[in-house]
């Protein structure tokens, strides 16, 4: 690039050349990332295409092969006639009067574009206070107007109201659907773009929508060519995923079952059709946060027909960090949680056949209601195994001779090979293989091993799972911007855990105390393979779920940013919440929003969380029967006598709490007498215990193992509870308390193995090699040297509100 620049700029002055290569190097960044830019001369490829059609068509037939004219500006103004290039951008208005120089830049930016492309108009909504005080708001089409050298308005539509009322997109298309003009229309994203030689297939395109075929089509889909395939390994695992979706699915979904619908751009739509029918989007809030597929709803209820064909093409980039790729699979999961209590969904269930409702079924919200029973499938196995194992059943299970046969070996040696994923990649492998080549096809899925595949689509069915079914007990669906940037700057572990912690490692160290129990009490553990075989994949699950944000982290397992990664999390945990604190401050804050969705939903929900709840206390009741002080004693006042352990330790905990609230800091002395005097009346109880009853030492640490979670359930019981609760300070103090000792615990169970494998040399060089290629594992381990400096708050913060503008 900057050889290029200098032939472009030799003849220019040296205090000219300057502006210009700043100019240059900022397209060519903008021309290799997700921008508006690059979308933009994607689009601009269709003018130039038909403005080289029409000329190709007026030329003689002889002359063709010599082609070397450019087309005139009678080929340019047909080209126009046939071709509008629409940017919404409700924004726009509000990006120029800003005072911020980022936000304001991106309006000048805009106005940039719309000089280069006489034939873009931009769509935005502007607000004016009327003579009534009244604000009223207006749809606003402009251009670049060549002869008064600035931008114009050529249409000023007064809406009905306040256009932002649901979700931002279909809005956004909405207001400006109304200048489009012509009978097909296309709507693209901003991470997209698209090819000249692609363009060149559009006039073939449209005659698809000609009716001499049969019955027309209202939806004209097509292929998408990921191009950020190979940015990092995260982004090749989308690749393949959103590439097999946009070809083969897509293909069968079209023909034959005949279910295909509009699942995102760049389908063309029958433009008339679709005005004259409510639209090629919805937009009622959180409901139609899946606001593209409710224009296929619409479609097929209205007899519509969808196609699909292959001959063209357009780019597409998808998410590359893996923060980013989470939120937008949560973002759709629950998009498809709200789309199954949807009219639309309930229309199409009742009027489809049995064939096009099962395809339909398992092509949208069946996927992800299946994601959600193979996680509960896999915890109901693990709850029933202990219980099995608690309860004394498997003890006799495991008398019988009979049980000891290589058929249950072989049985679940063939259930764990289809639990690894082979399922899941089928769709990917049968692709490649048909595009290009079985051997590469293997080749490649076998690289995808390697780099740890099965690792992120393990933890992404854990994502899906948790938002579907959030979702769907709750309510409260929300957009999440993802930003679409470049992922190469190491992720703290706060954001990490606020992002993660609900969704991922409570469940990960929820299943680890299962399959530790299970081991310490069940017989068939002691087999050996039958365990091995059985639990193998549920270890797995496990610690993909706690390890997998570290392992695509980048940088993840740098032991200097790991320690401070430490010190950063115990300040934000025991920073006491204010009225101006923000969740990235505050753990307090953040976790008062964690609570916020049972609020708002309804008695039903409350009751299903409680419900829920209560399996946490099964363990805790399992155990007691089987500590050595119960001395084999099955009444039910064994388990009622061990809730005092639990009361005691609440008791001692807000002895000692309150002690350092009171004396921590003007009277220490009285702090550590009084820690003294508790640890000295635990050792006490522990002491008398030994004595008068038959109680080990094992004891106290199976009962820690089984108690927790029942402390754990209390907490989630509370949080349901808490209008209730906050009217008695002292007890919801106790309740926050509590769980912030929780989720401390929960910080330190994942930050051990993180700093772990942190400690031991080489690993961090292995991580960078198995996300980035060899070239960007160089730089980014030569980048390093420079940034080793801590991250205090106050760079953390300006980091984060730095994403948050990007986003």
């Amino acid at each position: 690039m900057e050889e290029r620049l200098d032939e472009l700029t030799r003849e220019i002055k040296e205090d000219e050349k300057i502006p210009i290569r700043i100019e240059q190097n900022r397209r060519w960044a903008s021309y290799r990332g997700q921008t508006l830019a690059r979308t933009l001369r994607g689009m601009v490829y269709y003018q130039n295409a038909l403005e080289m059609l029409a000329c190709l068509d007026d030329m003689p037939d002889n002359s063709r092969e010599k082609f070397t004219a450019a087309p005139s500006e009678k080929h340019k103004a047909l080209a126009r006639s046939k071709f509008t290039l629409v940017v919404a951008c409700q924004n726009y208005q509000r990006q120029q009067k800003e005072t911020d120089p980022e936000q304001h830049g991106k309006a000048v930016e805009m106005d940039k574009l719309l000089k280069e492309n006489p034939f873009m108009r931009i769509a935005y909504v502007i607000s004016k206070l009327e003579d009534n005080r009244k604000k009223s708001y207006y749809s606003v089409l402009a251009k670049y107007d060549q002869n008064c050298q600035k931008i114009v308005k050529i249409y000023e539509i007064k809406l009905p109201g306040d256009f932002m009322l649901g979700e931002g997109k279909p809005e956004n298309q909405n207001q400006a659907i109304i200048f489009t003009r012509g009978e097909a229309l296309q709507a693209i994203d901003m991470n997209q773009e698209n090819y000249f030689e692609e363009a060149l297939k559009v006039r073939n395109l449209l005659e698809e929508f000609s009716p001499y075929k049969g019955k027309p089509p209202r939806v004209l889909g097509f292929r998408e060519h990921i191009f950020t395939g190979s940015v990092s390994s995260l982004a090749s695992f989308m690749s393949s995923q959103e590439t097999s979706f946009v070809t083969l699915i897509q293909r069968v979904l079209a023909k034959p079952l005949r279910i295909r619908m509009h699942y995102g751009h760049p389908d063309m739509f029958d433009r008339l059709w679709f005005l004259t029918r409510g639209g090629i989007g919805k937009a009622s809030k959180a409901i139609n946060l899946s606001e593209d597929i409710y224009a296929g709803f619409n479609c097929t209820l209205r007899r519509g027909h969808v196609i699909h064909r292959e001959y063209m093409q357009v780019g597409k980039g998808r998410d590359v960090g893996f923060n980013q790729i989470t939120r937008f699979e949560a973002k759709i999961s629950g998009g498809n949680a709200e789309q199954l209590i949807s009219r639309d969904v309930y229309r199409l269930g009742k009027r489809l056949d049995f064939f096009r409702m099962s395809s339909f079924y398992y092509t949208t919200v069946g996927f992800y209601f299946s994601s959600l029973l193979v996680v509960l499938a896999g915890y109901v196995f693990l709850w029933g195994r202990v219980y099995i194992a608690l309860s004394g059943v498997e003890d006799a299970i495991a008398a019988q001779s009979s049980f000891k046969n290589s058929a249950l070996e072989t049985v679940l040696n063939q259930q764990f090979v289809v639990q690894i994923g082979v399922f899941s990649s089928l769709p990917m492998l049968l692709e490649n293989s048909l595009e290009l080549g079985f051997t590469y096809a293997t080749g490649n899925f076998l690289i995808m091993q390697m780099q740890l595949c099965s690792v992120f689509y393990t933890f992404s069915l854990g994502t899906k799972a948790y938002y579907f079914g959030t979702t769907l007990l709750h309510g409260g669906a929300i957009y999440k911007a993802s930003g679409r940037s470049f992922v190469v700057k190491r992720e703290q572990f706060i954001t990490i855990f606020q992002q993660h912690s609900r969704s991922h490692f409570i469940k990960g160290i929820e299943l680890i105390i299962l399959l530790i129990t299970h081991e310490i009490y069940s017989k068939i553990s002691r087999n050996s393979t039958v365990y091995i075989t059985m639990t193998i994949a549920y270890w797995f699950l496990a610690f993909t779920w706690l390890l997998a944000p570290f392992i695509f982290n980048p940088s993840g397992f740098d032991w200097l940013q790991t320690v401070y990664d430490y010190e950063n999390f115990q300040e934000w945990l025991w920073r006491r919440g204010g009225a101006s604190s923000t969740a990235e401050e505050s753990w307090e804050v953040w976790w008062n929003e964690q609570q916020e969705y049972i609020h708002h939903t309804s008695i039903w929900g409350k009751m299903a969380e409680v419900v829920v709840s209560i399996r946490f206390f099964l363990i805790h009741y399992g155990t007691v029967y089987r500590l050595k002080i119960a001395a084999h004693n099955k009444s039910i006042l064994v388990y009622l006598v061990s809730w005092t352990f639990i009361v005691v330790s609440i008791v001692v905990y807000i002895v000692v709490a309150r002690a350092k609230e009171n004396y921590g800091k003007r009277k220490y002395s009285y702090y550590r007498t009084i820690q003294c005097c508790v640890i000295l009346f635990v050792c006490f109880v522990i002491g008398l215990l030994v004595g008068l009853t038959e109680f080990q030492f094992a004891d106290l640490f199976i009962s820690i193992l089984g108690f927790l979670p029942t402390g754990w359930g209390i907490l989630c019981m509370a949080a349901v509870a808490k209008p209730q609760l906050e009217r008695y300070n002292r007890v919801w103090g106790v309740v926050v308390d509590v769980a912030r000792l929780y989720e401390m615990a929960i910080g330190i169970i994942v930050l051990v193995p993180v700093g772990i494998l942190s400690w031991f040399p080489g690993f961090q060089h292995m991580q960078t090699r198995i996300l980035f290629n060899q070239a960007f594992s160089r730089g980014l381990q030569i980048s390093r040297l420079f940034t080793g400096k801590k991250v205090t708050k106050r760079t953390f913060l300006r980091d984060l509100a730095s994403r948050r503008k990007i986003a």
